[in-house]
């Protein structure tokens, strides 16, 4: 069962990289008279209100929403493992003013700060990387302040720092390789975090703008048809709800499996 999953996880990923290649039509070509029509054997998911392919939107949209759900994540781990090591290097006083910096962030919630900064950024890309980036890097930081923390006074340490060792270089030799597994399996779960968030600033008009196809994009351009042609949400949503249960259950299979090497350690 988790292996069937993992790999429905690669094959997103897969989709992501190779979906323009795979696309029948091209996702932005307006097609009036055959706007509108169900599943067949030319449009095998249908077009929308424009006459455009679904599939070859939808395989379009997995490379927006995947590849920017990438970059988002990326930069949350770099953010908060950042700031998660500051305070644990820097002393009681930095811990505990960045850790009261960090509460103040968990306490908004981080959907609702994200459509207030795209809101405010007027929507677009750099928006939403922007908007969900700097709402993201907190659980990465309170995961990398406690293993810090723990890791400081460990013997190989304390010998670094009699050493004269430089805190940058302990923490780039002793700290990030004691981190790496647990940010691993958080960075997982925020992965799939971010695929939601993208896809509910795409469907609120604060994300990757038309003609470019987004999942949470195709959301907003099929709501008005809902009612007549509701596969047209289907199709997207469906792939939002597949890709971030696979990513999220391949993520625990992680952990557990990290678990277990630490319990046979």
């Amino acid at each position: 069962m988790m292996r069937s999953v993992i790999a429905v996880a690669f094959c997103f990923v897969l989709l992501a990289v190779l979906g323009p290649l795979l696309a029948p039509y091209d996702p932005s070509a307006i097609n009036i008279p055959n706007r509108l029509r169900p599943p067949n054997a030319q449009w095998l998911l249908g077009t929308d209100a424009l006459g455009r392919d679904l599939l070859s939107r939808l395989l379009h949209g997995a490379r927006w929403s995947l590849g920017l759900a990438f970059v988002i994540s990326v930069i949350g781990l770099a953010i908060g493992t950042s700031i998660g090591l500051l305070a644990a290097l820097g002393g009681r006083r930095v811990d505990w003013a960045v850790m009261r910096v960090t509460d103040s962030f968990l306490a908004l919630p981080e959907l609702v700060a994200a459509v207030v900064i795209a809101g405010m950024l007027q929507g677009g890309v750099g928006s939403l990387i922007l908007a969900l980036g700097v709402t993201s890097w907190m659980r990465y930081a309170r995961v990398a302040r406690g293993i810090g923390l723990s890791v400081q006074s460990r013997g190989y340490v304390i010998q670094a720092k009699l050493a004269g060792m430089s805190p940058f270089a302990i923490a780039r030799w002793h700290y990030l390789p004691s981190l790496l597994p647990s940010l691993t399996v958080v960075w997982t779960g925020m992965f799939a975090r971010a695929i939601l968030g993208i896809s509910a600033l795409g469907f609120l008009g604060f994300g990757v703008q038309p003609p470019m196809s987004e999942w949470g994009t195709m959301l907003l351009d099929a709501r008005v048809h809902m009612r007549s042609t509701p596969l047209q949400m289907i199709w997207p949503g469906i792939a939002v709800v597949i890709c971030v249960l696979a990513i999220n259950i391949a993520g625990d299979s992680l952990r557990d499996a990290l678990a277990a090497k630490d319990d046979t350690a």
